[in-house]
């Protein structure tokens, strides 16, 4: 899989939240699950040339994040979540037009990053119109447009961030993105309940084969319950009911006979150990009466 710094150094990975909710953070505390049925359909109107394969579901903020052909997305009630890598993310304000009207809001959050060459950027679109939008490196600023928000003021300023020479910026614009991300969201999304996403492949790959659990019948059950049991009759009932079988599903009606087989199991053990018990007592008294 292609991460960004292999496709260029104007790759990034970006994350675009298409938001009509009043309130994104409270919907996300809820951890709400994402459809992939929703993605799919999403991906599909975006290239209907593209082979869609979904490859797995998880959290965003808790997994690595997307690579070259791989679209991370939820869609939730007022948010839908979008993250892919982008070949060249230098102006923001143009990226693809069929990707940023792909789901009808009334905002448009868009964040860049690529860790490895510092390429950093944010965009802020308003009922279609670009209120703000800035992508640099440390040392070259690709495009500042809008008004800067208040969160900004403090690392134009130098007094938070980290500049790395006297000719790049008085921060790293990777910061300036997490603290965009908090200002427009309302949260930190790093630290937030999980988002839930369902991650999809477009390059034709096969989609991962999970091994499907195995079935098994009521005789391997009980012949598993009776080795736990033993014979000692002490064991009989405590080891049954400590016995299970992970990772294994058993159908309600396979787990009933295999009850059933148990139980019968529990009695003819108990017959063997009174058995047992009489056996060895007969024999005691018949070898006393021998010794006389």
């Amino acid at each position: 899989m292609l991460m960004p710094s292999q496709l260029g150094e104007n790759a990034a990975i970006v994350t675009l939240w298409f938001v009509s909710a009043s309130d994104p953070q409270s919907i996300i505390r809820s951890e709400p699950r994402a459809d992939r049925g929703y993605g799919r359909k999403l991906l599909a109107q975006l290239n209907p040339t593209w082979p869609i394969t979904p490859i797995g579901q998880f959290a965003l903020n808790r997994s690595v994040p997307a690579s070259a052909n791989e679209f991370y997305i939820a869609g939730f009630p007022g948010i839908t979540i979008i993250q892919t890598v982008l070949e060249d993310v230098t102006s923001l304000s143009k990226l693809n037009p069929r990707l940023l009207r792909s789901v009808p809001a009334t905002d448009v959050y868009i964040f860049a990053v690529n860790e490895e060459t510092t390429l950093g950027g944010f965009a802020h679109i308003y009922n279609g119109e670009i209120k703000r939008s800035f992508i640099a490196y440390e040392e070259r600023v690709f495009e500042d447009n809008g008004i800067p928000g208040g969160f900004e003021t403090p690392y134009w300023a130098g007094k938070k961030g980290t500049r790395k020479t006297a000719l790049s910026l008085p921060f790293n614009p990777i910061e300036l993105v997490h603290e965009a991300q908090r200002a427009w969201l309302g949260f930190d999304a790093t630290t937030s309940p999980d988002i839930n996403v369902v991650a999809y492949a477009t390059d034709g790959r096969p989609e991962p084969r999970i091994a499907a659990p195995r079935i098994i019948n009521s005789e391997e059950v009980t012949r598993s319950a009776v080795e736990k049991l033993g014979l000692r009759e002490s064991a009989f009932y405590d080891d049954y009911e400590e016995y299970e079988a992970p990772d294994r599903v058993v159908s309600k009606r396979i787990t009933s006979n295999a009850k059933k087989a148990a139980s019968s199991a529990q009695k003819f053990g108990k017959s063997l150990w009174r058995a047992s018990r009489e056996f060895g007592s007969n024999m005691a008294e018949r070898l006393r009466h021998t010794d006389r």
